[in-house]
């Protein structure tokens, strides 16, 4: 499948599969493992006969060597609903450039929504506009992930925005991806994540650094903050160490924060590969125990 400029991407990820980290409610039959149990050819325990229960069901050479009537059960498999919520503040246009946040966040967006749409997963989208919201329900429909790419597409990032109202409102796997700016609201933020956890849905947080955050220019600069252009600090030869360190402890903070609440999360930085970053994202490798 192509779609526009995110074809060889898209081409790239064909194939790859994103397996739920945990059995998920039942809902329409899907690919992945869920929490009920159905009646399919595999086995996976025995259930006594019930009155109303289909006598095509039951398991007629047991019922003939023991006398008692069970009927076989097998694991159900549901669909994963998943939503993107995407911050387009105006931090996420840093550089300024090359729009590295911004453009990294599109591409692993379109991406893991073509995955997941690839395994008959409902995939929608909530884009976090300076103006407001702009969504799309999560739906399987043909066609649902060329329309994210677009809608994404038509944004330019600006302003400013959280992502507490769109987490809430999210399908039962909520994707955010930011580079989670968010001043003293990133708390709430995290909490957000955290209770959709809670409810039994998946919470990733996708953190997107640009390489320049990293490793800032050695030449003299004043740092101006995108989102309020009269916050402006030095960023010289004597201050740069300090921001470094600065960074470098809110990253691990934040990383810490988010996996003890149980959130996925991956710092990826604007320069990274992104059919890379993808298979990584999906690994199942830290399965959440399944209860």
């Amino acid at each position: 499948m192509a779609v526009g400029p995110y074809g060889a991407l898209l081409d790239a990820v064909r194939g790859v599969r994103w397996p739920a980290r945990r059995p998920v409610p039942g809902a329409a039959p899907g690919a992945h493992p869920a929490r009920t149990r159905g009646i399919a050819p595999e086995f996976a325990e025995y259930r006594p006969y019930r009155q109303g229960d289909d006598p095509r069901r039951l398991d007629w050479k047991l019922l003939a060597r023991s006398d008692r009537a069970f009927i076989r059960l097998a694991p159900d498999h549901a669909v994963l609903g998943t939503t993107f919520v995407v911050d387009a503040s105006a931090s996420m246009a840093f550089p300024e450039a090359t729009l590295g946040k911004w453009v990294l966040a599109k591409r692993l967006a379109v991406a893991l929504a073509a995955v997941a749409h690839a395994g008959a997963d409902p995939v929608g989208l909530t884009v976090l506009c300076g103006d407001g919201p702009r969504r799309l329900d999560a739906r399987t429909r043909r066609g649902v992930v060329a329309e994210i790419a677009r809608t994404l597409d038509e944004v330019t990032p600006a302003g400013t925005s959280l992502p507490t109202a769109a987490v809430t409102a999210s399908a039962a796997r909520c994707v955010l991806l930011s580079d989670c700016l968010w001043g003293d609201a990133q708390a709430a933020v995290l909490a957000a994540l955290a209770r959709h956890r809670a409810r039994g849905g998946e919470a990733h947080l996708v953190h997107i650094v640009a390489r320049a955050e990293l490793e800032p220019s050695a030449q003299a600069v004043m740092a101006t903050d995108p989102e309020d252009r009269t916050l402006t600090r030095p960023l010289v030869p004597e201050t740069r160490d300090a921001y470094r360190a600065a960074f470098d402890r809110w990253r691990g903070a934040l990383a810490a924060a988010a996996h003890a609440d149980g959130i996925v999360y991956r710092e990826v930085v604007d320069d990274a590969a992104p059919e890379v970053v993808i298979r990584a994202l999906v690994n199942p490798a830290g399965t959440e125990a399944r209860r």
